[in-house]
């Protein structure tokens, strides 16, 4: 087996580099679905060769095949995306979309509406849940207004809003698939910055009261799911308003028949602008080579309406942790991706892509770092059966 160069912990997962700008983003012209199409035509696949070089390489080191599991797994695809088996990775950013939702008019939340102006103005701040947890692993946010029904001047903000808003999906769909495709757009424009900037490794997060509301509703059109199996709490609602939360996704269901043939459609009628931000996200990954890491429940429904748009773009995605929204397993499912952990987790944000993190830290560093049966003079560990 060649020997590869073992190299500190800083090294194997970061190029030595300071903390990075936030350039500006370009969001990307998509003027209709078939430009959109055109353009995930041109997603590549991961390099099979390198794959199996890395593969190889862990079954050389001085531990049980496959002992590491989910660990293993992580090298062994990110050698694939930048088809070396020897991969590195630049400093990580967490984009996270933020924009209020119509479907708030229906009493779907506890928190009032204008919580998602406050909390975006908030993520500037360093006062939120994913700030700390961002700045404990050492990474980047960039906080994008795709659609937060306020004007908001604060310093930090990205400003892309498509509109003030979706409409109530209850009585007709969330917004046009123009709009669905400007934000697409954005998303993908966000990840050319990111990527020109030196990021090397991405996660997802977003804000939006009632986005569990329209995660929901799209994850039961696309799977074709009856709602009670995929609706859930949110910020914490009662028995009684779960299940008026459950008639008003059924209603949104019945008001705009969603295609689940059609992933654009189900966007566009019951999704909402911070989802469609975040399809531009994983579809630009795919399209820029870069690993992302999905965060929890209306991360996981934008990453499914993105693999069903081009299904080569799940390569490029990692997920971090099963939500304890009852959605999120089956967006899982339905992605064939496993969760990293599980830690009952709901407050989105892209808390759980930040604490995703560390564990790609600990892959390399394990898989730089450990010695070889060779290096050891023991004999290696032989497949049984």
């Amino acid at each position: 087996m060649a020997r590869m160069e073992t190299l500190p912990l800083q090294s194997a997962r970061r190029f030595a580099m300071p903390r990075l700008s936030l350039e500006p983003a370009l969001p990307l012209e998509l003027p209709d679905r078939a430009a959109l199409m055109r353009l995930v035509a041109g997603i590549g696949t991961p390099d099979a060769g390198a794959s199996v070089a890395a593969q190889r390489r862990w079954d050389g080191l001085t531990k049980p095949l496959g002992s590491l599991g989910i660990l293993e797994e992580l090298v062994v695809r990110l050698a694939g995306i930048a088809a070396t088996p020897e991969p590195r990775l630049g400093p990580p950013c967490i984009v996270v979309m933020c924009a209020d939702n119509g479907v708030t008019a229906e009493g779907v939340s506890s928190c009032p509406r204008e919580v998602t102006a406050t909390v975006t103005v908030n993520f500037t701040r360093g006062m939120t849940g994913v700030n700390v947890f961002a700045s404990q692993v050492g990474s980047a946010l960039r906080i994008v207004d795709i659609g937060v029904d306020a004007e908001l001047d604060a310093q930090g903000l990205h400003r892309h809003k498509v509109r003030r808003g979706t409409a109530n999906i209850a009585t007709g769909p969330a917004m046009s698939e123009i709009e669905a495709l400007k934000a697409i757009g954005v998303g993908i424009g966000t990840v050319e910055a990111l990527k020109a900037a030196g990021y090397g490794l991405l996660g997802t997060g977003e804000m939006g009261i009632g986005n569990t509301t329209t995660s929901a509703a799209v994850l039961a059109a696309l799977l074709r799911l009856p709602v009670s199996e995929v609706v859930g709490r949110g910020s914490g609602l009662s028995d009684k308003g779960l299940r008026a939360k459950a008639a008003v996704i059924e209603r949104a269901i019945e008001v705009n028949r969603p295609d689940p043939q059609d992933p654009l459609g189900v966007l566009a009628k019951v999704g909402g602008l911070d989802l469609a931000g975040l399809v531009g996200c994983y579809l630009g990954a795919a399209l820029y080579r870069l690993p992302i890491v999905v965060d929890g429940l209306i991360a996981q429904a934008a990453a499914l309406v993105a693999a069903r748009l081009a299904p080569r773009a799940t390569a490029f995605i990692f997920a971090s942790h099963r939500s304890a929204e009852p959605g999120s397993a089956h967006a899982l499912r339905a992605l064939g991706l496993s969760p990293m952990f599980d830690l009952g987790l709901r407050l989105g944000e892209g808390t759980g892509a930040a604490l995703a993190f560390p564990l790609f830290d600990a892959a390399l560093a394990a898989y730089y770092g450990m010695g070889s049966f060779e290096d050891a003079q023991i004999e290696a560990y032989q497949p049984q059966g």
